[in-house]
């Protein structure tokens, strides 16, 4: 009978080296979970800031067991107002909206649908009789407090379409700018060469402080008489105001992009998102919808959804640029929604004066360039809307 002795020396070893491999698992452990509640603090941090609804009333929601449901998602169809504006304190308007867009989402049938609203539509601003261009809504909403900007803008655009506006988004440039690159830009493909040469040095009346370069050239204020019947017979100059541009022009003065397949950094692509002034702003409204397009197949796509420092950056971005009225748990199931819209049709839609024949231009007012609805009534965009997945 033979029996193996085992060398004490040896035992100790493996009994080291099994204790030093347990504290090694135990340290990356304990770094790993550091480093997610960091990475949760950070990302609850980010999405107070962002949502009107803090992570506390988001708790109950997330309870297994707790059925979440969107509104409109009962009735098969949520509906997202989507605004684009400059940002506070940025000079021409930083709460101005420059960009409506109704989206419309339809998870049973994998559908989504956009409409966009000229920003110079002229309506009523909500619980007021003042007549304003739509993008002066959501000014006059935050000058009555915080988030009412977006609140009163959900009201007319609800009025303009008929749909009932369920939530509201809003996001700067800044943040736009920081989200593009945050995803490794936008590729796109351009059949001719795009050129805004105008509007990005365009010149303002002077003020001292933004448009401070004279160029020589004045704008003139005329006063109008006008016979019984409303027509103009005489004019008057009343008062002249020298014109000036930005000694910082925006988008190098002269925008440029080439014909072909090229990738656009934010930058670009916030420039080629805001260019109308060569065009139009109908023009502008479809090259934002396909900015919007691409951004959101580029959020979606695998290397994006698995690329940490891609999800901490667009993060980042969001923080301080996007504002909506969505609680957490909201944005959270509209997400898993929205992640399910693989290869959605997608219904497009901008409202014009042109071939549409929803809107029309009045003339002349004293609001300057403005645009009506047909028939001077809503009926037609509403039919148009609540028809939009036909």
């Amino acid at each position: 009978m033979s029996y193996l002795v085992k060398n004490p020396m040896e035992t100790n070893g493996n009994s080291k080296s099994r204790k030093t491999w347990l504290k090694v698992v135990a340290i990356i452990f304990v770094l790993f979970l550091i480093g997610g509640g960091i990475f949760l603090w950070k990302t609850g941090n980010i999405l107070n800031k962002i949502s009107t609804g803090g992570i506390i009333k988001s708790l109950a929601h997330n309870i297994p067991g707790v059925k979440n449901e969107l509104k409109g998602q009962k009735d098969g169809q949520i509906n997202i107002l989507l605004l684009g504006m400059r940002g506070e304190n940025m000079p021409g308007g930083g709460n101005l909206a420059d960009t409506i867009i109704l989206a419309s989402l339809k998870p049973q049938d994998n559908k989504i649908s956009m409409i966009s609203i000229p920003r110079d539509l002229y309506v009523t601003v909500p619980e007021t009789q003042d007549k304003q261009k739509i993008n002066a809504v959501h000014h006059y909403g935050e000058q009555k407090g915080k988030g009412q900007g977006l609140a009163d803008m959900k009201m007319i655009v609800s009025e303009i379409t008929g749909l009932t506006v369920h939530y509201s988004a809003s996001i700067n440039f800044s943040g736009f700018k920081q989200l593009v690159d945050a995803i490794g830009g936008v590729e796109i493909t351009l059949d001719k060469p795009f050129e805004e040469p105008l509007q990005f040095n365009e010149p303002h009346v002077c003020d001292g402080k933004v448009f401070t370069v004279p160029t020589g050239k004045y704008e003139n204020k005329i006063a109008k008489k006008r016979n019984e019947a409303g027509k103009v017979i005489k004019e008057k100059i009343v008062a002249s105001y020298p014109l000036c541009t930005n000694p910082n022009t925006e988008c190098g003065g002269d925008f440029k992009l080439p014909t072909g397949t090229q990738t656009l950094n934010g930058e670009q692509a916030l420039c080629y998102a805001r260019s109308r002034t060569t065009s139009s702003d109908f023009e502008r409204a479809k090259r934002q919808q396909e900015i919007i397009k691409l951004v959101k197949n580029k959020m979606l796509s695998v290397g994006t959804l698995t690329d940490f420092k891609k999800i901490s950056d667009i993060l980042k971005s969001l923080g301080d640029n996007v504002r909506t009225d969505m609680q957490l748990w909201e944005m959270q199931e509209l997400y898993g929604l929205y992640t399910q819209l693989s290869g959605a049709q997608i219904y497009q839609k901008v409202l014009d004066n042109g071939d549409s024949g929803l809107l029309y231009y009045p003339g002349e007012s004293a609001a300057g360039y403005i645009l009506l609805p047909q028939g001077d009534n809503y009926d037609k965009i509403r039919e148009m809307a609540k028809n939009i997945f036909n």
